[in-house]
């Protein structure tokens, strides 16, 4: 069973479905229904001060707009269906019995999948729940979904999120195993092993990408090594397989000094909230998180290494290379890689001058630095000061989704880049109590993507 919020329809389709409601009633074939006069049961008082002029017109143009719902032809009213919320197509099924064919259609899949977008859904990170929680941004509320049987299992019920894309989200086990899904429709498939590649390596990264166009394949990601010598390997769900293994080599920057193996410690704010030195902590569900672009027709993957650097694998050219740090060594921080819009950035927690301050950072490739494009507004960010918050973030489109932790509070934070606008989101209450989460992954709600 899955929970949605009330039903909603975008602005371009709002005259047409106006009466979609008639059909939770026993439907007349015969009946013919009326937008103005649906209308005007709740606007009655307000259009009867409108002059009588204009009511003649919305007389003339009655017939015009008086129709019935079963008199559309399939493909109009698939087409029309199809741009509903994505939280409003599983009460399709229980308008009336035509819709519920169309629910189960291939052809409404498709007409789905010429959507060119939809508001993402950020899957929030709690294996303690026995139901995912998700965020829906369109609707700006908190929804349940229920596990599908392959995730009930046994062996995979400690399974958790590593990586998504498109409409799909990937998961791992205690054993190794990945396991691909689609939350909207709870289709879900095991991925076939990776072989001995990866064992007894040092696992950096998991990535996903997603034919945007089709929604039908993807393309998984995994970097494995030590530093200075990486490698990856690749699945193809279109060929349902892992490619060769890749070797990739270190591209050094004339521009940038690659750091010096010396007894200096690196400190770095922990996932738990400690400071610790050499080796970043992260929570177990951002443990292999990573993002992937493509620059230039160039696939390049985004992680942060032990030591708190922004590794870039370019996957097209078979090599690597390490950003400049933002702050200088001995600097207590949070920081965290995004994509957004296809481009990496950066979001990180720091304390100057008796203040904490949160901002979204952009390598600039002509002059070999980083520039702020974003902050926080101080008289939000100073909340934090003193309390050794740690964030992890992921974006989705203009919107960057933030979890903020310490032991002291916890909370969410919705940046939207355009206007550099910063919302703290509700908290989501399960038995009358708020839930903690550590993370969250954004997904597109397709109901059309394939495992």
């Amino acid at each position: 069973m899955i929970l949605f919020a009330p039903f909603s329809l975008l602005p371009f389709s709002f005259l047409l479905l106006m009466p979609i409601s008639s059909c939770l009633l026993p439907i007349n074939k015969t009946k013919k229904v009326d937008i103005f006069k649906f209308l005007s049961m709740e606007q009655h008082d307000s259009w009867a001060s409108v002059p009588s002029r204009k009511r003649k017109l919305q007389e003339e143009d009655e017939g015009m707009l008086s129709f019935c719902m079963d008199e559309l032809n399939q493909d109009l009213l698939e087409g029309v269906l199809s741009w509903l919320p994505t939280s409003s197509f599983f009460r399709l099924r229980s308008v009336c019995k035509r819709w519920k064919s169309v629910a189960d259609s291939a052809s409404f899949k498709l007409a789905c999948s010429e959507i060119p977008s939809r508001d993402p859904w950020f899957f929030m990170v709690d294996p303690h729940i026995n139901k995912w929680t998700i965020f829906d941004s369109a609707e700006r509320r908190w929804n349940k979904l229920n596990h599908p049987p392959l995730l009930q299992q046994s062996s995979n019920s400690d399974s958790m999120p590593v990586a998504a894309s498109g409409g799909l989200v990937c998961f791992r086990n205690e054993s190794g195993d990945l396991i691909v899904c689609n939350p909207v429709t709870g289709s879900c498939r095991q991925l076939p092993p990776a072989y001995a590649a990866t064992e007894n390596k040092s696992l950096h990264a998991i990535a996903m990408s997603t034919c945007f166009k089709s929604q039908q394949s993807y393309k998984l990601v995994l970097v494995y090594g030590e530093l200075p010598k990486l490698s990856c390997k690749v699945y193809n769900s279109s060929n349902n397989c892992w490619e060769e293994e890749m070797l990739l080599k270190r591209k050094v920057d004339d521009s940038q000094e690659l750091e010096s193996n010396d007894d200096n410690a690196v400190y770095f704010l922990s996932k738990a909230g400690n400071v610790v030195a050499t080796d970043m902590q992260r929570s177990p569900s951002k443990q292999y998180s990573s993002i992937m672009t493509i620059k230039d027709e160039e696939e390049i993957t985004y992680f942060l290494s032990s030591s708190g650097t922004i590794v870039a694998c370019n996957l097209t050219r078979k090599c690597f290379f390490e950003y400049p740090r933002l702050l200088p060594v001995f600097y207590e921080y949070s920081i965290d890689v995004v994509e957004c819009r296809g481009e990496m950035l950066v979001v990180l927690l720091s304390e100057f001058f008796g203040s904490a301050s949160l901002r979204v950072w952009r390598f600039d490739e002509d002059i070999r630095s980083w520039h702020q494009i974003a902050a926080m507004p101080p008289a939000m960010s100073h909340e934090f000061y003193g309390k050794k918050v740690d964030i992890n973030c992921v974006g989705a489109g203009d919107q960057i989704f933030i979890c903020l932790n310490s032991a002291e509070f916890f909370s969410y934070i919705l940046c939207d880049l355009r206007n550099n606008d910063w919302v703290e989101l509700p908290k989501c209450f399960m038995n009358g109590e708020a839930v903690e989460f550590m993370s969250a992954f954004s997904f597109e709600p397709r109901i059309e993507a394939s495992v």
